[in-house]
């Protein structure tokens, strides 16, 4: 018999795999699923910029104001600096000195205000000079809602501006200021706006909803561990938890991440670190969530991801990693004069990046690998392979090596070289007297500067052996 497989999908070691279909992804990574149904190899990056103080970057963001002008900001050596368009140098901006290595900020009436949770809360209506903006209370979360600037304080206190005015934050006469306690453990984390509800988290991972008049206690600890790890696309919020990645669009939060659970914790502790969870930055480009988990490794695969960012795509409802040799200390998306969508990280080297730039990371050839496994619908029972067939780009320099196994313990796949995929289209024969197993596992990969490769599909040749 001949299986085709000819839609490959996203990562799923979370059921059991003996009932896995044929062709399922065990790992992925530094593929994208361009076009839908196949798999090429990511883009890679350059340097996007200088390295200002040559701090490692902590917090990456923009704003647009009203007239259209743009500007690019990091955060290194707890200082703020700018970049006019995205373009300019990154120069320091005046009162930028900081307390703390995050910022977070809001907008309201092309006025920006900004806190980093220890030292002054400021403003500024230039993007690049900023003011102590009097009576303002310190926090590091602020969100603009129902033309107010709300700032989640140091404690349980959160805390909003006079209306139509970020920088009014009196009590009295006609300002109308004043804060309100949010009740239960923890203290205030990231607040934002979602379905026309002020969304308030706390560092115990309660949720409250806000509308004005009505806290709500949503009755649930799935908010995020890490504050630095919400990011949204389409009004639809993405963070991490410790039982996972959750999606949030103003109701419940609800679990994505069953399918690489064993990437999030796992038996082994081998998942993400629990420090991670608390710290882990990520951003959306597009309609990927982009998580930076630090090195993770599956106890089911045993693969290790090195500086492993879980990629989820909410459009495909897909996970996939991909692994940048620079370890991102933070991750920014923005839309640039040009009106194109642009990823940036930042390093502990001091250096920012621009991925989707060239076939290399910043001058590191790129590894891309996928493994699969096949059993023709009877993983009980031995099985004859004879050929291979391949699906790939003419040109490309992707291999392809084969595992026979009865077993999925890693130590047990004594993998075998069976050729390469330059000609687009490629057929071989298995190896004689290493062609039967119960389990056949499919690896192809590249490590190289080259261009990205496409791996449409394979197909597999064997019979069920019933002896």
């Amino acid at each position: 018999m001949k299986l085709k497989i000819l839609n490959l999908g996203g990562l799923n070691t979370y059921i059991n795999p003996l009932i896995k279909n044929d062709g399922d992804l065990l790992t992925c990574v530094n593929m994208d699923s361009y076009p839908y149904g196949a798999k090429t190899k990511r883009q890679g990056y350059t340097t996007f910029l200088g390295t200002a103080n040559g701090s490692a970057v902590t917090d990456l963001f923009s704003w647009e104001k009203n007239n259209g002008a743009l500007n690019v900001y990091r955060v290194s050596g707890q200082k703020l600096f700018s970049s006019t368009e995205g373009t300019g140098a990154f120069t320091q901006t005046a009162n930028g000195t900081l307390s703390n290595n995050k910022v977070g900020y809001a907008v309201l009436d092309d006025t920006m205000i900004m806190g980093d949770g220890v030292g002054s809360t400021r403003h500024t209506t230039d993007g690049t000079s900023f003011t102590d903006t009097v009576l303002a209370p310190k926090g590091e979360f602020f969100a603009q809602y129902q033309n107010r600037i709300y700032i989640g304080g140091t404690s349980s206190t959160t805390f909003y501006s006079t209306t139509n005015d970020a920088t009014n934050w009196a009590l009295s006469g006609t300002s109308d200021s004043s804060s309100f306690t949010v009740p239960g453990a923890g203290k205030m984390g990231q607040i934002f706006k979602a379905n026309d509800r002020l969304v308030m988290t706390k560092t115990s991972k309660l949720i409250y909803r806000y509308d004005g008049y009505n806290l709500v206690d949503t009755s649930t600890f799935l908010g995020p561990s890490s504050p630095y790890s919400v990011a949204q696309a389409e009004g639809y919020f993405m963070w991490l938890n410790q039982k996972g990645v959750f999606g949030y669009g103003g109701d419940k939060p609800q679990l994505l991440s069953n399918a690489i659970e064993r990437q999030i914790y796992n038996r082994s502790g081998s998942a993400i670190a629990g420090a991670t969870f608390g710290t882990a930055p990520a951003t959306t480009h597009r309609y990927d969530y982009l998580l930076a988990a630090g090195t993770v490794t599956d106890d089911f695969t045993g693969q290790t991801v090195k500086n492993a960012i879980i990629k989820y795509n909410f459009q495909k409802n897909e996970f996939l990693n991909y692994s940048f040799y620079n370890n991102p200390t933070a991750l920014h998306s923005f839309i640039n004069t040009d009106g194109n969508e642009k990823l940036i990280f930042g390093a502990s080297n001091g250096q920012v990046y621009e991925l989707e730039s060239g076939n290399t990371d910043n001058g590191q050839p790129i590894e891309a690998t996928m493994e699969f496994v096949v059993h023709l619908s009877s993983p009980e029972l031995d099985k004859e392979f004879r050929k291979f067939y391949g699906f790939f780009n003419p040109g490309c320099n992707a291999k392809v090596q084969v595992a026979l196994s009865d077993t999925y313990t890693r130590d047990s796949k004594k993998w075998i070289d069976i050729g390469d995929c330059v000609d687009g289209i490629c057929e071989y024969q298995f190896p004689q007297g290493g062609n039967r197993g119960k389990l056949l596992f499919v690896k192809i990969y590249e490590n190289s500067k080259d261009p990205a490769f496409t791996c449409y599909g394979f197909a597999v040749e064997g019979d069920v052996v019933n002896d």
